[in-house]
């Protein structure tokens, strides 16, 4: 192992060689392309990169020599496409190996990647493409996104290349095939490559109001991710950790991508299309999972499960994050597992801000306490830090240094970026409180708050009382509106299996 993280992060440990602080150290030039992968591939190549397997039984397993000869060709692909530094490329391939690739080659050309879902449909693509100008795509066959591509693509009018994998298709070139036929890649110019602070991923998200925000991240964006790898989901450089996360979303590259590799720990991809409890712990048992991470609603199945059913033994470390947690999951979990959950907070904006690392107690239903990393705290409306016991908002102080991991602005909407960054602060826009140890709990998002004869009440803190009733799989309060009391709390449940809807269980919920 090469240590390659301990280059980036400087660590201040205690006399006991505990852990008590850590910064960064930023570098003159990075690209995790080159600096990571490439670098690793040369002086350890066997090491075990991913471990790729699908609904089928195909398995593959890549090496970092494999990924970095890979990514070299997606580079040379790309580039014989007229692709080139700052260029917009929308990547939507769900699960498959080649999203590691189409990224990796991406970043050694300097081009801007746009991890999407495939569940987006025609309006939705036509917004992006025009919002972002798009100017290739590489997408999965699976479905019918690439009929949403086309007709997307035939209003946009500007998309120069259009890729696909698993698949033929009239008017799309096959991305393996393309791989297949590239030349030896030639590593640009130091001039050319892309600098630190250029825009290196770009992702679409989803406000409470109005349309998905382009959240920008640059080139020093993975090196925010080493305490996601190493503190929080503890992985194992010989294990194999697995995040439950489809590519096109953000937590996709907080588990299995950035960090873990830093790291040198291989990533673990299960490619399947519908979740199953029971397909996901005999495939953790299958590959030999260490350290596992998923949002709350899949623990929720799986606690459903008899888990004395499945051999989980390679599990060592098992973490949480996505949505609040409510203390019940945690519970059961820990009574079927002995693993304790870990949970911890962050947005696509930027990475770990709050966190229960893996040497901290835990406090079911807390987030942890502020990361290292960042300067957090919890404000009122008139922007003064709150006491222990009330909520505030969670903001972020920045000063006048370069946090790596935090984004750089909502891409091409400056008045959009200064009204949640502004006064050396960033504004996440959620609500918590912190208790007396330092630990913060969330209550919600600032505009989810439900306000009921004079109460403030956070949606989370009624789920979860409605998460012990055995009856209930899924939960979600929203505030209703009501003449008297303002708004009235309104729960919309999901039912386990062998409860029927009836006038006596929504009582007594």
């Amino acid at each position: 192992m090469l240590n390659l993280n301990l280059e980036y992060l400087q660590e201040t440990l205690d006399q006991d060689g505990k852990l008590v602080d850590y910064s960064f150290r930023i570098p003159a030039t990075f690209n995790f392309a080159y600096d990571i992968v490439d670098r690793i591939a040369r002086e350890t190549p066997g090491r075990r990169a991913m471990r790729w397997c699908n609904e089928e039984g195909v398995t593959r397993t890549f090496t970092f020599d494999d990924l970095s000869r890979e990514s070299d060709r997606a580079a040379g692909l790309f580039q014989s496409l007229g692709i080139g530094r700052g260029d917009m490329v929308m990547l939507i391939l769900k699960r498959h190996y080649q999203f590691w690739i189409a990224i990796l080659g991406l970043h050694k050309i300097g081009a801007v990647a746009i991890p999407a879902t495939n569940q987006l449909q025609v309006k939705d693509l036509l917004y992006r493409f025009e919002s972002a100008d798009v100017k290739a795509i590489v997408c999965t066959a699976d479905g019918d996104i690439t009929d949403h591509v086309d007709a997307a693509a035939h209003l946009y009018g500007k998309l120069q290349s259009k890729l696909i994998v698993r698949g033929t298709r009239p008017g799309w070139m096959s991305f393996d095939e393309g791989l297949a036929a590239q030349p030896t890649f030639i590593k640009p110019a130091e001039e050319a490559l892309p600098a630190p602070t250029d825009p290196m991923l770009l992702y679409f998200t989803s406000g409470t109001t109005g349309m998905p925000k382009m959240v920008l991240h640059d080139y020093l964006y993975p090196l925010g991710h080493i305490p996601t790898a190493k503190y929080w989901h503890k992985v194992d450089p010989d294990g194999l950790h697995l995040t439950v996360s489809e590519t096109g979303w953000a937590k996709s590259v907080w588990g299995k991508l950035y960090g873990q590799w830093i790291m040198e720990a291989g990533i673990d991809v299960f490619d399947f299309d519908r979740f199953s409890p029971q397909v996901m712990l005999n495939h953790i048992a299958e590959a030999g999972v260490t350290t596992f991470c998923a949002p709350p609603t899949i623990y929720r199945f799986l606690i459903k499960e008899d888990l004395s059913k499945f051999d989980l033994s390679s599990l060592q470390h098992c973490t949480i994050a996505g949505e609040a947690l409510n203390p019940e999951v945690y519970e059961q979990f820990l009574r079927a597992t002995g693993l304790e959950l870990k949970e911890g907070y962050g947005q696509t904006e930027m990475t770990l801000a709050v966190v229960t690392n893996y040497w901290m107690s835990t406090k079911p239903g807390s987030m942890g306490k502020p990361s290292h990393a960042y300067d957090v705290v919890l404000l009122d409306e008139d922007g003064q830090s709150v006491r222990p016991g009330q909520t505030g908002e969670i903001c972020i102080r920045i000063g006048d240094h370069k946090i790596p991991g935090l984004f750089e602005g909502y891409h091409k909407d400056p008045a959009l970026t200064a009204s949640v960054w502004y006064d050396g602060v960033y504004h996440t826009g959620d609500q918590a409180w912190m208790d007396e140890d330092g630990y913060f709990w969330f209550v919600g998002r600032a505009d989810d708050i439900i306000k009921s004869s004079g109460y403030r009440i956070g949606p989370f803190e009624v789920e979860s009382v409605l998460m012990e009733h055995p009856a209930v799989l899924e939960g979600a309060v929203t505030g209703a509106p009501d003449p008297v009391r303002g708004q009235l709390v309104k729960a919309t449940v999901v039912l386990a299996k062998g409860y029927t809807a009836c006038d006596e269980l929504a009582g007594e919920l």
